[in-house]
C-alpha cells in the first residue's frame, strides 16, 4: 500500500469527499490510465472519462468491473452506491445513473484524491500495457 497524504487519507480511508472543482483531475483530459492511489490497481481509462460538469472526475465505466466494489451507502439522508477499489479497499466516490446514455448511462463520480494518473507513454513501463488498446479507442 502506498503512503497517503492527510487529504488523501481523509477521502480514501474515512470516506471523505474533496470539494467540487478542487481536484487535479476534474478538468484533465490526457490519454492514459487512472489507478488507485492506495494500491495502484487500474481503475479507469481516459477514453471512459467525460466532462460531466459536477466538479469531480467522471467516467462511464471501470477498466475492469472486477477491480471495483459497489456498496449501498445510506449516509447523509440519501441512498447512493459507493464505489471502492477492490484491492486497496479505497473509497473512490459514487456511481449515478445520469451519465451519457449513448455510453451506458452511468456516471462514476470519483474523487481525484483517490486516483493517480499514468500517462499513455508510461503505461507499458508501469505494468498497465494490457489496457493500451482501451486508451486508443475513439472517444
Amino acid at each position: 500500500m502506498n503512503e497517503l497524504t492527510p487529504a488523501e487519507e481523509r477521502v480514501i480511508v474515512h470516506k471523505g469527499t474533496e470539494p467540487p472543482y478542487s481536484g487535479e483531475y476534474d478538468d484533465f483530459f490526457k490519454d492514459g490510465t487512472y489507478v488507485c492511489r492506495r494500491c495502484n490497481a487500474p481503475l479507469y481509462v481516459s477514453t471512459a472519462k467525460f466532462h460531466s460538469g459536477c466538479g469531480w472526475p467522471s467516467f462511464t465505466k471501470p477498466i475492469e468491473p472486477a477491480h471495483v466494489n459497489e456498496l449501498q451507502d445510506v449516509t447523509h439522508g440519501m441512498v447512493r452506491t459507493e464505489v471502492r477499489s477492490k484491492y486497496g479497499d479505497s473509497h473512490l466516490g459514487h456511481v449515478f445513473p445520469d451519465g451519457p446514455r449513448d455510453r451506458g448511462g452511468l456516471r462514476y463520480c470519483i474523487n481525484g484524491a483517490s486516483l493517480r494518473f499514468v500517462p499513455r507513454d508510461k503505461m507499458q513501463a508501469e505494468g498497465y500495457g494490457d489496457y493500451l488498446d482501451q486508451v486508443e479507442d475513439v472517444r
